[in-house]
C-alpha cells in the first residue's frame, strides 16, 4: 500500500504485498488467533454520503469544506477512503447494520439499497468448498454469509475501524486490512471474488484493481460486484422527483470529492460509465458474463440516501458486474 502499512509476506510467485491479517498471515490466511488490524479498505455504502440534491454542482450542507467535481489520484483517494470510512464506521453501521445483515443469523449478502441479496440472485455460483474473497468487506456481513454456505472465506478491507465491526461475530471468518489495489495474496488462490458497494467506486486505478482480483482468482473463477449505476449520476442526488430531472454530463468522469477547510480531500466516490468499466474489465484479462440492473421491489419502502422508491421504479440504481477469469477450473 502506497501509505505504508505493516507487512505480511504473499505467495512465492508474487512480491510481498503490505497488509495486516486479523487472523494469520495474509497469503494463507485462518481463523485463528483473531485480532483487530491498525490500519484500512474502502468499504463503500451505497449513498454518496453529505450531498444535498445539488452538492455535485453547488456546494453541501456539510461546512467547511465544499464538495466539487475534480481531479484527484490514486494515493490521495486511498488516504481519503481509509480516513473517511474509519471516521464514519460507528455510524455507518448503526444506521445501516441491520439492513446489511447484522439482523439475520449468519449475516446477508446484500447487493445495494434495493434490498436484493445474493440469496434471491445467485449471482456467485456454487459456494459450498469454494475459497472466496470479499473485497471492501466492512463489516462482513456478506461474507459471513457466504461462509455459513460453506465456503472458505477472506473478509478484506481498507478501514480498520469497518474490519472491527465483523470482529467476534458468527460465522467467523478471516479479516485482513489491505489495499485492493495491491491484494496481499498470492495467485491462483480463490475460486469467487465478490464486492457490494465495496472499494471499487473509492479508487482511482480501477484497472489496477481488477487486474489484482484477476491474479488471485484461478482460471474460472468468477468476479461479482455491485457499485451505483452510473447512469445516476447525471442526475440530481435527491430521493424525490427532483431526482428525475438529469441536469449534468453522464461523461463527466470527474470524481466527487468533499475537502475540509484546508483544501484537503475527506470523501471521495469515482465515476466511470459503462463502456468505461466494460473496458476496464477486458483490460485486466476478465470476460464480461453479465450486467445486472436490479428493479426496485415493491416490498421496499425505505429511503437510502438518494436511493428511494420514487426514483427506483423509473431509473436503475444498482449495477452488477458478473465477470469471469477465462479458462477452466480446478
Amino acid at each position: 500500500m502506497d501509505d505504508g502499512s505493516s507487512g505480511a509476506t504473499a505467495g512465492p510467485d508474487h512480491a510481498a504485498r503490505p497488509c495486516t491479517a486479523l487472523s494469520g498471515t495474509c497469503a494463507g490466511v485462518t481463523t485463528d488467533d483473531m485480532r483487530v488490524p491498525a490500519r484500512s479498505e474502502a468499504r463503500a455504502g451505497p449513498q454518496r454520503t453529505h450531498k444535498d440534491r445539488d452538492v455535485a454542482e453547488h456546494g453541501s450542507n456539510r461546512p467547511p469544506g465544499v464538495p466539487t467535481r475534480s481531479d484527484l489520484g490514486k494515493r490521495e483517494s486511498v488516504r481519503a477512503s481509509r480516513a473517511w470510512w474509519d471516521a464514519e464506521a460507528p455510524e455507518y453501521a448503526t444506521e445501516h447494520a441491520a439492513f446489511l445483515g447484522d439482523d439475520r443469523p449468519g449475516g446477508a449478502l446484500v447487493w445495494g439499497p434495493e434490498g436484493l441479496t445474493e440469496a434471491d440472485l445467485g449471482l456467485l455460483g456454487p459456494l459450498a468448498g469454494r475459497r472466496v474473497l470479499e473485497v471492501g468487506a466492512g463489516g462482513a456481513q456478506g461474507a459471513r454469509w457466504v461462509a455459513q454456505q460453506g465456503a472458505d472465506v477472506v473478509a478484506l478491507d481498507l478501514s480498520h475501524a469497518m474490519l472491527r465491526h465483523a470482529h467476534g461475530r458468527s460465522p467467523a471468518v478471516a479479516l485482513v486490512q489491505a489495499d485492493a489495489g495491491a491484494l496481499p495474496f498470492a495467485a491462483d488462490g480463490f475460486d469467487v471474488a465478490f464486492s457490494a458497494y465495496g472499494a471499487v467506486p473509492f479508487v482511482a486505478d480501477v484497472v489496477g484493481v481488477f487486474a489484482e482480483v484477476a491474479r488471485v482468482l484461478r482460471p474460472g473463477g468468477r468476479w461479482v460486484f455491485s457499485v451505483t449505476h452510473p447512469v445516476r449520476w447525471a442526475f440530481a442526488d435527491d430521493p424525490g422527483p427532483e431526482g428525475l430531472v438529469a441536469d449534468r454530463p453522464y461523461f463527466d468522469r470527474r470524481p466527487y470529492v468533499e475537502r475540509d477547510g484546508s483544501g484537503r480531500a475527506t470523501y471521495v466516490e469515482h465515476h466511470r460509465t459503462l463502456g468505461d468499466t466494460v473496458r476496464a474489465l477486458v483490460g485486466a484479462g476478465l470476460r464480461v458474463v453479465d450486467l445486472v440492473e436490479p428493479e426496485w421491489p415493491a416490498w421496499n419502502h425505505a429511503v437510502w440516501g438518494g436511493w428511494s422508491p420514487t426514483r427506483g421504479t423509473v431509473l436503475p440504481g444498482t449495477a452488477i458486474w458478473v465477470a469471469e477469469v477465462p479458462g477452466t477450473g480446478t
